[in-house]
C-alpha cells in the first residue's frame, strides 16, 4: 500500500460511490460512455490542427468513414489500426472549416512498451493511452477482464505517478496524483452482484484502476453497449464506496522510467 492511501482516498471521497461513465441508450441526448473504431491500414487518413501541438504526435491520422466520436463534452476520437497494432487517440476532436482539428492526438504503438516524453499529454490528462482502460461488454460477458480500468476524479494535484506522463492540476500540493493505480480491498465480497458488475470488481481486485483524467469523482469508464442495464450498473456500482479501495505504491513494478513494462512475479 501507498504511505499516502489513507489521505489520497480521502481527498477523493470516502463515502462516493463508483459510477458508471457508461451504458446502454442516451442520456440528454448523447451516447453514453467513450466508443473506440476498429480501421485497416488503407483507412483515409487526415492532418489534424491542434491546440497543444507541442505535445500532439503530427500524424497523420485514421479517419475511416463513419467512425464514432465521443458524444460527452471530451470528444475523443479512438481509432485502431489492426494492421500495424497502432493506436490513435485525439481528443476535442472536431472539423472546422479550413479542416480537421483537435485539442491534442497521440499515437501509440502496441507492440512497444515506450511511453510518451515525460511531461506530454495524451488524448487523456495522464498522458496514457485510453483504450487500455477502457471497460468492454465482450470480457465481461467472456467472465474475466485481464487489465486495469481508467477512472477520474475532481482535484488533483501538479504531479504524475509512473506510468502517467503528464498532469493538469486541479486542486492543493496534497491531492492525488495523476497516475495513482488504486484496487478494491481483498477483502470486499462480491458475491452479491450482478454477473457484469461482478467482473468489473474483480478486476478491481486485481489489476485495479489508474487515475488518468480529470472529471467526477470515482466515475470509471467504457464503452457504450445496448447490452449493459443501465440500472444495475448505477444502483450496483453506487454501492462501492470510496472506503473500499487502498491504492497502491506501483514504484518496485517500475522497470525503466521510460517504459510501460512491469515487473512480474
Amino acid at each position: 500500500m501507498h504511505p499516502n492511501s489513507e489521505a489520497w482516498i480521502q481527498c477523493i471521497s470516502l463515502e462516493k460511490g463508483l459510477h458508471p461513465d457508461f451504458g446502454s441508450g442516451t442520456c440528454e441526448g448523447r451516447r453514453i460512455g467513450i466508443p473506440y473504431n476498429v480501421a485497416g491500414g488503407d483507412a483515409p487518413r487526415v492532418r489534424l490542427r491542434f491546440d497543444h501541438a507541442d505535445e500532439s504526435d503530427p500524424g497523420p491520422y485514421p479517419a475511416p468513414e463513419g467512425a464514432r466520436i465521443e458524444e460527452g463534452d471530451d470528444h475523443h476520437l479512438l481509432v485502431l489500426d489492426a494492421s500495424s497494432c497502432t493506436l490513435y487517440e485525439l481528443f476535442d476532436v472536431r472539423r472546422t472549416a479550413s479542416g480537421w482539428a483537435a485539442g491534442s492526438g497521440a499515437v501509440f504503438d502496441l507492440e512497444d512498451y515506450a511511453l510518451r516524453p515525460d511531461g506530454w499529454t495524451s488524448a487523456d490528462a495522464a498522458g496514457l493511452a485510453i483504450l487500455p482502460g477502457l471497460v468492454r461488454y465482450d470480457e465481461v460477458a467472456s467472465g474475466e477482464i485481464k487489465h486495469a480500468l481508467r477512472f477520474t476524479a475532481d482535484w488533483t494535484s501538479a504531479d504524475h505517478l509512473w506510468p502517467a506522463r503528464h498532469h493538469a492540476p486541479t486542486g492543493e500540493p496534497e491531492d492525488p496524483s495523476m497516475g495513482m493505480r488504486v484496487r478494491l480491498r481483498a477483502d470486499f465480497g462480491t458475491s452479491g452482484f450482478s454477473p457484469e458488475v461482478r467482473g468489473i470488481l474483480e478486476a478491481l481486485k486485481k489489476y485495479g484502476m489508474i487515475l488518468a483524467d480529470s472529471g467526477s469523482d470515482w466515475f470509471i469508464s467504457s464503452e457504450p453497449d445496448e447490452r449493459w442495464n443501465n440500472d444495475v450498473l448505477v444502483n450496483e456500482l453506487y454501492r462501492v464506496k470510496g472506503a473500499d479501495f487502498e491504492v497502491v505504491d506501483t514504484s518496485s513494478l517500475m522497470l525503466e522510467p521510460d517504459s510501460g513494462r512491469a515487473r512480474q512475479p
